[in-house]
């Protein structure tokens, strides 16, 4: 398979900058290449946890003239975390910010042990980002109920809404020892987007081990030994790849913009060799 690897539209995600307010994450995708950025509305529940741009109009404002100036658009708006607790009602205004910002996609991820209550859940919130032009698209997180790709394709299967699907994060792929075969042979328009980075084998694979790398410490793609080409040959070709990869060390004596471009120079560099 041919790909231009110039080609593949890639997004800023939250995690890699955390330390930027929304406009200046815009300014720097932008800057570095960049079509898209994701913006980080909950740390998971609605009613709580909520970011600045949550409740600051202004900041939203100023995000969306930053967007408008640019031509970048946002690819995902995230997260919405369902628990046993979560009243999914709550997520109207979360999903009302994520439409008028502009988004495409939510990201949403499962950790109830009730199956049945959970899969009934994500149906209420597919029902309710569908009104409002947007996708559910699941997360597995390996600490979590909906721990691999297994576990999520049964939920979107079990739910059978046109708007929800799967979004990948390859580290989560790889601690949850999903495979390569099972996402090949998955439905195509499940797969809307992915997220991408890189991580060392091994590791420590206790909750608070996970949660380290996942947030504090991902590697740039082709420098660790997750089976990236393997996972980007069995999704979907050419659909965006968030650039999800935190790197607390490097970010403090490397400036965001710094960082960003060599990201974008490692996945364009992994792009090339796996589809040309």
């Amino acid at each position: 398979m041919t790909i231009d690897p110039a080609a593949v539209p890639l997004s800023l995600s939250y995690y890699t900058v955390p330390e930027l307010a929304p406009p200046d994450v815009v300014t720097v995708a932008a800057e570095t290449g960049c079509r898209h950025v994701g913006i980080r509305l909950l740390g998971g529940q609605p009613g709580r946890d909520l970011l600045p741009i949550m409740t600051d109009a202004a900041l939203r404002r100023a995000t969306q003239k930053r967007l408008a100036d640019t031509g970048l658009t946002v690819l995902d708006a995230n997260t919405a975390r369902l628990t046993p607790e979560t009243d999914v009602a709550l997520f109207g205004p979360f999903l009302d910010i994520a439409a008028e910002l502009g988004a495409r996609h939510v990201m949403a991820s499962g950790d109830d042990p009730d199956e049945a209550r959970l899969t009934d859940k994500f149906a209420q919130l597919a029902a309710a980002a569908a009104r409002l032009g947007l996708t559910v698209d699941v997360e597995f997180v390996s600490w979590f109920s909906v721990a691999s790709l297994t576990d999520a394709a049964r939920v979107v299967r079990a739910v059978g809404a046109a708007n929800l699907g799967i979004a990948v994060d390859a580290l989560h792929f790889d601690r949850s020892a999903s495979r390569c075969e099972d996402l090949a042979r998955l439905p195509r328009d499940w797969f809307r987007y992915a997220q991408i980075c890189d991580a060392p084998a091994g590791g420590g694979r206790d909750r608070d081990a996970l949660i380290h790398t996942a947030v504090k410490e991902r590697l740039f793609p082709g420098t660790g030994d997750i089976d990236l080409i393997g996972i980007l040959r069995a999704l979907p070709p050419g659909i965006p790849l968030a650039l999800e990869i935190p790197t607390e060390g490097l970010a403090r004596s490397v400036g965001a913009r710094e960082r960003v471009s060599r990201i974008v120079v490692a996945t364009r560099r992994l792009l090339a060799t796996a589809f040309t």
